[in-house]
Parts: structure tokens; C-alpha cells; sequence
């Protein structure tokens, strides 16, 4: 699935820290916390907890955030429909990764179990 260069360019240059309090916010209206939301982070991206308050404190873009991401490896086996969009089809590895995180965001504020969220 290709997505168009205008919405590519925008969400590649977004801060990642603007992003993040949302994140927070939609977990914990949903009865999560923040550190299992840290927790799905680390876990997805390969960064440990310095690291990613360091891509915070940095406002890193999603772009070079996850250029220099090691990325799990089972971080493939995420599939389904974000934003109408089947996140396995997309073709824009930083997008895929990008949308990757809001899959599992969403999973964690929709009650899934951790065992699941982290594909074990």
C-alpha cells in the first residue's frame, strides 16, 4: 500500500514526544499504565527505557527514530488495520514501523494481555 509523499513527509518529520503524551493518555483512560505502555515501547523498538526518554528529551522525528531502531524480531508478526490501512502492506518501512507502534498501542488500550501485545 503506498501512501502519498505529503502525509509520508509529515509524520516522518513529527517529534516523536508529540506523539507520546497521546499515547499516554489514550492507555491510561483505558485503566493502563504508563510503564506498560513503555514496556510495548522498548519492546517493539529495541531501545531501553534511557534511551527512549532520550528520543523524548531529543524530540527526535519518527524518521530518525526509527532509522536508528534495532526493531524486535518478531515485530513482523504484528498484523491487522490501523487507520483503515492492513500495517503488513505497507510498503514504507518507517511508516510500517510507525503505524507497528499504533497497532500495539491500540492492542494495549483495548485490554489485550501483555503475552500477546509482545507476540510471545
Amino acid at each position: 500500500m503506498k501512501t502519498d509523499e505529503k502525509t509520508l513527509k509529515r509524520i516522518y518529520q513529527m517529534p516523536f514526544s508529540s506523539v507520546y503524551p497521546l499515547y499516554i493518555a489514550k492507555v491510561e483512560k483505558k485503566g493502563r499504565t504508563k510503564d506498560e505502555l513503555d514496556q510495548v515501547l522498548t519492546w517493539l523498538t529495541g531501545f531501553s527505557d534511557a534511551e527512549l526518554a532520550e528520543h523524548l528529551a531529543n524530540e527526535t522525528t519518527f524518521e530518525d527514530l526509527f532509522t536508528v531502531a534495532p526493531m524486535n524480531a518478531n515485530a513482523s508478526l504484528i498484523k491487522g488495520v490501523v487507520c483503515g490501512v492492513r500495517v503488513e502492506e505497507i510498503e514504507e518501512p518507517v511508516m510500517q514501523k510507525t503505524r507497528y507502534m499504533d497497532k500495539l498501542v491500540d492492542e494495549l488500550a483495548k485490554g489485550r494481555t501483555m503475552e500477546k501485545i509482545l507476540r510471545t
